[in-house]
């Protein structure tokens, strides 16, 4: 893909590290190509510490906007101006947009996957959901649901994480702002893990365990939490099919991954940089059909 940088030419970028696996200057450019735009989408390798001073610069030097990675989301809250709902919710950010020196953070993570979840033919508004993990994709995934009208979330996280008191307050939370009802219980609880699917439409693994290389391992140690008519996403992608989706599919379950989470996430963010929509169907079959 060729792509023609003038002195025009508008910047957007990640911060994050590390950024150099990403697929999201791939399928920005692309996008800004497929709509005949003069931007450009760059990755910065920023972690934490010195994202304060990233976003400085890159603010006066008028980046149009940003997305934000690990480990960066959060931090990012306190730098921004205004937040969007969801993102004041969560307190994670992983889209700015850069209006005159104004930054607006968003979060797009959530949106990504509630997308992602009616693709595979799974409407979430007005069911119960049962979430296990509550860090970043956890956190998002959690708060649109509320906001998008799902009845009741049933959320579990491990009591010793660094995060709990965190993963508590996002609770109250969305039980306080939202009409969504919310629960939560410790990931080792398998019986009421089992109680919780039994009444659940669908059943996310939003925890890293699984990931490749350890793809021997598996959140949910009970078979039984999993029945014929729950659905069951993971969202892993590599491997593509993790140990959590296999335990789902011989007990009957209907099962999808998180690969096109991260699709819609930076169609999300695509939106809110240029109001204009991702070419979707293109960078699925560019990049995502392999």
């Amino acid at each position: 893909m060729n792509i023609s940088v003038t002195g025009h030419t508008g910047l957007f970028g990640l911060l994050g590290s590390p950024v150099r696996h990403s697929l999201s200057p791939l399928m920005h450019n692309e996008s800004f190509r497929y709509h005949g735009l003069d931007y450009v989408y760059l990755c910065f390798e920023i972690g934490e510490d010195r994202l304060p001073e990233a976003v400085r610069g890159l603010t006066a030097a008028g980046i149009r906007g940003f997305n934000l990675t690990m480990p960066n989301k959060n931090r990012m809250v306190e730098l921004c101006d205004t937040l969007s709902p969801e993102a004041d919710i969560m307190q994670a950010v992983n889209t700015v947009v850069n209006r005159d020196g104004v930054l607006t953070g968003y979060n797009t993570d959530g949106a990504g996957f509630i997308q992602a979840a009616l693709d595979a033919g799974y409407p979430l508004s007005g069911e119960t959901v049962t979430v296990i993990g509550a860090g970043g994709a956890g956190t998002a995934i959690c708060t649109q649901a509320a906001l998008d009208g799902v009845k009741k979330l049933n959320i579990f996280a491990r009591p010793s994480s660094r995060f709990h008191a965190r993963t508590r307050e996002l609770t109250d939370r969305i039980n306080r702002d939202t009409d969504c009802e919310a629960s939560l219980y410790d990931t080792a609880d398998m019986s009421a893990m089992k109680t919780c699917a039994s009444e659940s439409k669908i059943i996310i693994n939003a925890t890293s365990v699984g990931m490749a290389p350890h793809t021997e391992q598996c959140v949910v140690t009970d078979p039984d939490v999993f029945h014929e008519g729950l659905a069951a996403c993971d969202i892993i992608y590599n491997p593509r099919e993790t140990r959590f989706l296999q335990m789902a599919e011989s007990r009957g379950c209907r099962t999808f991954n998180g690969m096109y989470m991260l699709l819609y996430q930076g169609a999300a963010a695509f939106r809110h940089f240029t109001g204009l929509d991702m070419p979707v169907e293109v960078i699925k079959k560019k990049y995502f059909s392999h």
